[in-house]
């Protein structure tokens, strides 16, 4: 016969307590895994926040707007270059321009999508005196950011949506400082910090066309770099400043959470390559 072990532990039987969730440890587990030239751009980012909200009208002020634009756009760009091929990368960002300037343009002309609503002169000269000639500089980053930080599901549909969504919620993080800051205005004031909830549903339409077009163009295959998610993150550092600086709680918690997340998947895809 077989002998039966017997037991004498009483605490076998036990449910043993789940650690709680420490969000300290979490952020410093973020922290340690981002590489400092990013956290020294996010940090940077939030002195311009500063200058932007407080001096707006500051000698310079404008070649400052074009030159940060550039250099929160750069990493992205460079990253995107060494991810696809030259011609590729080239194709993308061309696409991504040209349907940024005809949706906007749309938009200012019809309402549609997102509403009525127009561009102030603070951020320069337009095309066509409509869009504004920084608008590629500062979209087709974002677009980029938002699918690299939504690579990992397995159809393309979902990608593409789960993207268009994150682009949502960065658009929810800048438009309300960029409202206060006077870049761009919505006559008929809305819901969400005087913007109307039409425009998020804009947002979605576009960043789903966006999204689509990047993919298809870029003919993403292998995971991201991660640093295709770091014009995005020093972007919404931006934002999420002058949310803080103009008393927009909801926007800078948003945004707060925001950079957390983009970091968490920017690990996440350090870890896959």
């Amino acid at each position: 016969m077989y002998n039966r072990r017997r037991i004498t532990d009483p605490n076998i039987y036990q449910r043993h307590p789940r650690r709680p969730y420490n969000i300290t440890r979490v952020l410093t587990q973020l922290r340690r895994k981002t590489p400092r030239p990013l956290i020294l751009a996010c940090a940077l980012a939030l002195v311009a926040a500063f200058f932007a909200v407080r001096y707006p009208d500051i000698k310079g002020a404008s070649v400052g707007s074009y030159v940060t634009t550039l250099l929160i756009a750069l990493p992205s760009v460079v990253a995107l270059f060494r991810y696809l091929e030259p011609g590729r990368a080239v194709l993308s960002l061309l696409a991504l321009s040209v349907f940024g300037y005809a949706i906007e343009a749309l938009g200012v002309a019809t309402g549609f999508p997102y509403g009525p609503f127009y561009y102030g002169d603070a951020l320069g000269p337009r095309l066509a005196g409509i869009v504004p000639y920084l608008l590629p500089l500062s979209y087709a980053p974002l677009v980029v950011g938002a699918v690299a930080a939504a690579w990992g599901t397995r159809l393309r549909l979902l990608h593409v949506l789960y993207a268009a969504l994150l682009l949502v919620w960065i658009d929810a993080v800048i438009d309300p400082g960029a409202a206060s800051l006077e870049f761009w205005t919505w006559p008929e004031s809305g819901a969400y910090y005087g913007i109307p909830l039409t425009n998020y549903a804009g947002w979605l339409l576009s960043g789903t066309l966006s999204t689509a077009l990047l993919l298809a163009t870029g003919q993403w295959s292998e995971t991201p770099r991660p640093a295709l998610l770091d014009s995005a993150t020093i972007a919404t550092s931006f934002w999420t400043g002058v949310a803080v600086l103009s008393g927009a709680l909801a926007p800078a918690l948003l945004g707060a959470l925001l950079c957390a997340y983009l970091l968490g998947r920017r690990s996440y895809l350090r870890a896959a390559k």
